[in-house]
């Protein structure tokens, strides 16, 4: 790397010359949580050369990416032979497509066999992509979880950083109890409490207007959907039980009608 780089790698500060606005942590978190599809890069099977696709992506509780692949796909197969894949998550735009910001995740495709476990995936990737539970149970498909190594962000004209997957990825150390009650806070905000939600969306988040819904939690917040928009709302702090996220919730209720 030349003296003359800008790209800021892993645990260093901003460089100097670089935006004072520039949280290349909280905006390759931002990015990873909120796009719905990206280009997924794997070594062709035949002879390793790269091959782009085109999926639809969601996020683990910790944020690691999800797929739901299909055994007659390429990609598929190419990770078969070797799980080495990369996924550029790119929040377009109007104007010139270069001057948005985007993520490259890179890290192994690991296929999620354990029950317990594919029915976690589901739930989430399903909440992010209502229309694929209708093959989602095809015994042609599984869904894959990456294993982050790293990521690339480029959030525009000189504000590039290299993130580490410690970074990227949530700590979900001691968020069991919240990891249990998440399905269950998801329908229960939903179901009997959508306007705060949609407060939530339009006036802590510039949302559109609009029946939005939430389609995940973490301990670091809230993904929020609405037809094919996407938001997140970052916690104040971190929450790790049903009750912590009670208050939080009822607090940034609070703060929205304020």
């Amino acid at each position: 790397m030349s003296s003359s780089d800008t790209t800021r790698l892993p645990g260093q500060p901003v460089p100097a010359n670089q935006p004072a606005d520039f949280e290349p942590v909280a905006e390759g978190k931002a990015l990873l949580r909120r796009i719905r599809a990206g280009a997924l890069a794997t070594l062709d099977s035949s002879d390793g050369s790269p091959f782009a696709s085109l999926v639809n992506t969601a996020t683990d509780f910790d944020g690691a990416p999800l797929l739901l692949l299909s055994r007659l796909a390429a990609h598929r197969s190419n990770i078969e032979k070797d799980a080495r894949i990369s996924l550029l998550l790119s929040e377009g735009g109007k104007g010139d497509p270069l001057a948005h910001a985007r993520l490259t995740v890179k890290g192994l495709a690991v296929i999620v066999e354990d029950e317990d476990a594919r029915a976690l995936c589901k739930a989430r990737f399903l909440a992010r992509h209502p229309k694929s539970a209708l093959y989602a149970d095809f015994p042609d498909f599984s869904f894959f979880r990456v294993a982050v190594s790293g990521g690339h962000l480029n959030g525009g004209f000189a504000r590039a950083a290299l993130l580490s997957a410690e970074e990227l990825l949530t700590d979900v150390k001691g968020a069991e109890a919240l990891r249990a009650a998440e399905a269950g806070a998801i329908e229960h905000m939903n179901a009997d409490h959508a306007d705060a939600v949609r407060l939530y969306a339009t006036k802590l988040l510039g949302g559109r207007d609009g029946p939005w819904r939430i389609s995940g939690i973490d301990p670091e917040g809230l993904d929020l959907a609405f037809a094919d928009d996407t938001l997140r709302l970052v916690f104040d702090k971190p929450v790790l039980d049903a009750t912590a996220l009670r208050l939080t919730l009822v607090h940034l209720a609070e703060k929205a009608r304020g």
